[in-house]
Parts: structure tokens; sequence; C-alpha cells
């Protein structure tokens, strides 16, 4: 069955096109062109996108929660609501986030994860992202101490086999003892490799990149600050291209300033918006937990008893408006931020990402303010406003 969906403003990864037209088959993107070559006739369904943007859907590569629910509590209610607030704000496609907790807590979070079938009528989880526990204490965060551990081979091992394959990104510490052949050996698995809550020097954390890391996890927060004399993992972040970074652009995470250096530095190709979002996302302030870990939110910022940011209650819809409104960033290097460039970063990039013929059929509809009118998962609607 075909699908056409006309009058739009078309996002490309560099560009908005009008008088173009997309069609859909059988969940896949078969044609791009102008409205004047397209036989509407042949078409069975038609969407009208009364002018607004089409765009590819978003999506979160780190994310451990919403709506009350959160990865750690590996149950199928928790996915599936999890999945419902990220399809109303235009994201398509995600990672679980598996934070660090005792061996017991997160493979019972990898297995839940592995073994969800996705369904059609809700945003699709594309994989496992784990975050720890193989960190720095100093930059710990809102990671629980008493879980953190040196670099565990044979812990990740038993990881990679119990998550069948949907192990996509593990976020560690390049300076600690073994982390360099854990990356190795991760990278042989094809995984991805990010820096995270870490203390790593320069030449520590060029030393990991050389070894095959590729993102810089949630880039200023968590990690050595930048000097002059010691530019630490930001500077080496920041100034080698091999490196993917991650953005929480709440405006409480990052200033302005520091995400305009990083846009110039990295530019949209390798900037990655994420939502880094708990549990309270959606939900009003109050108290939450994440990790075991009492968590305040007051005016949307979410923090530990010693006032230490404990992820947040973003989600990518906001953190690309947060880009267009406030760094007057272009629309479509804004949605490459939290669409494209996330799925490079993760590989996934041959399927989705961007509206190229080939590609999945995952597109939104939004108008000048970001605001969805239209969700679409493998071609089909499945949010309509």
């Amino acid at each position: 069955m075909s699908t056409l969906i006309k009058n739009i403003k078309l996002i490309t990864p560099d560009q908005v096109l009008t008088d173009f037209c997309v069609v859909v088959n059988e969940g896949k993107i078969t044609n791009i062109d102008l409205d004047k070559n397209i036989n509407m006739k042949s078409m069975h369904v038609i969407i009208d996108g009364k002018g607004n943007y089409l765009s590819p859907g978003f999506i979160d590569i780190h994310n451990h929660g919403n709506s009350g629910y959160d990865f750690m509590d590996a149950t199928e209610e928790a996915i599936e609501k999890i999945g419902q607030f990220h399809l109303q704000n235009g994201v398509t496609s995600y990672l679980g986030t598996v934070l660090t907790q005792s061996y017991e807590n997160i493979i019972k979070a990898v297995d839940n994860i592995a073994n969800y079938k996705n369904k059609e009528n809700i945003s699709q989880i594309l994989g496992i992202h784990l975050e720890g526990p193989f960190f720095s204490i100093s930059k710990k965060g809102a990671q629980p101490k008493e879980f953190i551990k040196e670099p565990d081979l044979d812990f990740i091992n038993n990881i990679v086999t119990i998550s069948n394959n949907k192990l996509k990104m593990i976020s560690l510490a390049p300076e600690r003892v073994g982390a360099l052949e854990l990356i190795s050996k991760i990278k042989e698995n094809f995984i991805t490799v990010a820096m995270a809550h870490t203390d790593s020097t320069y030449d520590e954390a060029m030393e990991g990149i050389a070894y095959g890391a590729t993102v810089a996890t949630h880039l200023y927060n968590g990690m050595r600050n930048f000097t002059h004399r010691e530019p630490g993992i930001v500077g080496a972040s920041m100034s080698d291209e091999r490196v993917f970074c991650e953005l929480i652009y709440d405006r409480i995470h990052l200033h302005d300033a520091a995400v305009k250096i990083a846009m110039k530095l990295k530019g949209p190709d390798k900037t990655i918006l994420v939502s880094d979002a708990m549990r309270a996302a959606g939900l009003e302030d109050g108290e939450y937990e994440l990790g075991g870990q009492k968590v305040t939110v007051k005016e949307g910022a979410a923090r530990l008893e010693d006032g230490s940011l404990a992820g947040s209650t973003l989600n990518l819809r906001k953190a690309v408006y947060n880009m267009v409104k406030y760094l007057k960033t272009p629309v479509c290097e804004a949605v490459r931020m939290a669409s494209l460039s996330p799925a490079k970063a993760i590989c996934v990039d041959k399927h989705k990402g961007s509206i190229e013929v080939g590609k999945d059929a995952d597109m939104i509809l939004f108008d000048d303010d970001i605001n969805i009118r239209t969700v679409i998962v493998a071609g089909k609607i499945v949010i309509s406003n």
C-alpha cells in the first residue's frame, strides 16, 4: 500500500526543501520527488502535511526513563510507558540506558530489554546503552558510588551474551586500569564505546580514543574540567574529529555559550542531542528516585541531596526547540543532531536517521515551534494531532 505525504517542508540533513513530497511503501521510504512528478491517483493513502515540517523521527541514545518509570525497573510495563512518552515527543526510536548498579540488577535490566518485543504503536527500542559501572569515583555524578568498579571483561562478555546483540553502547572512564583492553574487546563486538564520568587527562582520553572510543557522554558533565594547560577529556573530545559529543541542552546542565563552543568545534554531524532523562520526565516537581538514590526535582532540575544533577527532565523535542530558539540554529541542523548524528554514533544510519529512499519510514510532522503534529513509525501514523 502506497502512502504519500505532501504539502510539507522537507528536512534533509543540510537544508529544508519545499514543493517535494515523500512516498512510503511497506514501512520504507521509496520515493522523494517534486509534487508535480507524482501520480496522486496511484496512492492508497494521502497525508496532507498542511505546510508543517517533515522530519526524520528523533533518536535518543541516552535516557533512563520518564513518566514515573526507569529501565532499572526491569519490567515490560516500564518499557511500554517510556516508549509512549517518547513517541509523544517525536522520538521514534531510542536506546534504553542502564546505569551503575549491582551486577545482579544490571543483568535484570539488560535481560528485560533484550527480551522485549517492539510493538507497532510505540517508539521502537533499538537496544541498550550501558552507562557504567566502570567509572571514576571523583566524577561519579549521580552514579551510585558503592557499585562503581574496575573494568571487568568477564562481566562485559556475560552482558554481551545476555543482551542478544542488543548492547549498542557502553560508557566508561578510559583512565581506569584495564579500560583500554576492555575498549578493544568491546569494539570487536561492533559496540560503540563512550567516555563518561571520567577524570581522564587529555593524554588518557586520547589513548581511549586511539583504542576505539568514539563518543563523549554528556559533554562537560561528569568530566575533568577543561583548562588551558590540561584540556582533559573535554579538550580531547572537542578537538578530535573521530568523537561524537552528547549534549544535554536543557539550559540547566549547560550554559548557552558552552553549547556554542561545542557546536563551532564539532558541527551538527558530530554533535548529538540527548535527554539523559530520568523517571520524573513528563511529571511534576517532587521527590523521585534514581539508582536507589533520592532525587528532588525543583523547577525541572533533578538533583541528589548533595546538589549534584541527577539526569534531567528533558525530552528531545524540547532540546531541538532550545537549539532553534535560543541558539538560532537552523532547524535542519538541530534535527540532524537529534536524528542522523545519533544514528551514526550507534551505527544504525543505514536504516534510520534521515529521510532518504530505502530507509525506514520513521518520520514526524511538526510546526514552527517544534510542536509534534503527526508521528509515523514504519510508515504508519501512530499519533495525529
